[in-house]
């Protein structure tokens, strides 16, 4: 018997459906090169055994070695502006031939760029920066900057969060399965009940209470840290929810943190995801889609009163001021701001959901959409003609729709997550609603 935690992330990568999916649809080539990733990486859940094994990728679509194309509505959230985006392979190509690399100690002119344009863009008075090659590490430093800002080290954060798969990150971090029998984590690190969706309800202060009692109890904590909007199964609290946590931290002296790396650069139809609430962190952790889909970047932005911890190295990372990766977010920059796709986002999501109430009002196992931008939950529930379970359903569509040529992730073992680029065409977005519509029913009708 399968355990619900074993779906909390992700789809599950050892599943007799993962294995039948290999056997009809990847062919012995691309199943050798499987069996050689196999052998030579270390084995972890959700990623290693592989699904495929790809050739190329370009704007929404990904293909395999076996000449299938996908429509891309997963792209670990990097996809922004689309795959080979010919301005940041461009400023990528020229960033090589001019400065390759810069060894820590120094500086270098479009690292300064980067961490100015981010300080000129970011909301209010967060106007501090420093740059990383990971989201996780993002965290990391925020972490450390709240605990030598505030001398304190406990903090709040949400069951059933995602901050990145590092240590410190899981710690604050609370899906079981990054967690579990890992052993000790962060002392300090307490979890509360998350907020549920607002369901259009601006006022909704679900669970905020927990957070209040735990600030009063403890009186020493350092900093609540979270995800504005949760990327994974797009739930969206009301903005009387993020006001109220704001007023909490002011009053009991701890830093607000907002965990941005999945959900910056318009992904929700603004730049900032915070910017739906009108509430400011103290600071903001950005990634994944800040390198264009090509490199590895992510970076800190802090209020400019956090500017503290000078005696203390947060993160002086080999890669921190990568030219490269420096060159192409502010490539990746341009694309959004002059091709207006923040706009584009809100607009592209807006029929994208249109679309798919539609499709809720044929298929009664449709339990709920939420959206924000081009960031869509599609929730399933039991189907209630055949009594089949939700997360059963939702692991068949991932491979039904895979071989109509979908590609998504399965998040909380029963949301169909769509994100698309922003830069998706409308006649994409109507193929990838068919491939749904097509899939279930063939699987309801089984």
């Amino acid at each position: 018997m399968r355990k619900e935690t074993d779906r909390t992330e992700g789809d599950v990568n050892a599943s007799p459906l993962r294995s039948h999916w290999i056997e009809e649809c990847v062919s012995p080539e691309t199943r050798a090169l499987l069996e050689e990733d196999s052998r030579y990486f270390l084995h972890q859940s959700l990623s290693t055994p592989c699904l495929n094994a790809l050739e190329s990728c370009e704007g929404s679509l990904i293909r395999d070695m076996d000449g299938r194309e996908y429509l891309d509505f997963h792209g670990n959230s990097v996809h922004q502006v689309g795959y080979g985006n010919p301005r940041v392979i461009e400023a990528v190509k020229k960033q090589l031939d001019l400065l390759p690399f810069c060894p820590r100690r120094y500086t270098n002119g479009v690292a300064v760029a980067l961490a100015r344009r981010l300080a000129l863009l970011a909301p209010g008075d967060l106007n501090k920066v420093l740059l990383a090659p990971a989201g996780a590490l993002a965290v990391s430093m925020a972490l450390k900057l709240a605990r030598v800002a505030t001398g304190r080290f406990k903090t709040i954060s949400f069951w059933g969060a995602f901050h990145g798969a590092t240590l410190d990150a899981i710690s604050v971090g609370g899906e079981a399965m990054f967690r579990d029998g890992i052993g000790p984590l962060l002392p300090g690190a307490i979890h509360v009940a998350p907020p549920e969706d607002c369901r259009g309800d601006d006022n909704a202060l679900s669970n905020v209470g927990q957070i209040e009692s735990v600030m009063e109890r403890e009186g020493d904590i350092a900093a609540l840290i979270a995800e504005p909007i949760r990327c994974t199964d797009v739930t969206r609290p009301g903005k009387a929810y993020w006001r109220r946590v704001r007023e909490l931290c002011d009053r009991h002296g701890a830093l607000l943190i907002f965990d941005e790396v999945p959900t910056c650069l318009g992904r929700t139809g603004v730049l900032f995801a915070c910017e739906h609430y009108d509430v400011v962190p103290d600071i903001l952790c950005i990634g994944k889609g800040l390198g264009g889909g090509v490199m590895p970047m992510a970076a800190v932005i802090a209020r400019d009163g956090l500017d503290v911890a000078a005696p203390f190295s947060l993160g002086h990372f080999t890669h921190e001021k990568s030219p490269v990766g420096c060159a192409a977010a502010l490539a990746t920059l341009d694309c959004i701001e002059e091709e207006g796709l923040v706009e584009r986002s809100r607009l592209m999501g807006a029929q994208l959901l249109e679309s798919l109430r539609v499709l809720q009002k044929r298929h009664a196992c449709i339990r709920e959409l939420r959206g924000v931008g081009l960031l869509v939950g599609v929730e399933l529930g039991e189907d209630p003609a055949t009594g089949r379970a939700a997360g059963d359903l939702a692991e068949q569509m991932l491979y039904a729709c895979l071989r109509r040529g979908l590609s998504f992730k399965v998040s909380g073992g029963k949301t169909l997550t769509l994100a698309p680029p922003l830069t998706v065409t409308g006649e994409e977005l109507d193929r990838a609603v068919g491939i749904i519509d097509a899939s279930l029913n063939e699987i309801l009708a089984q």
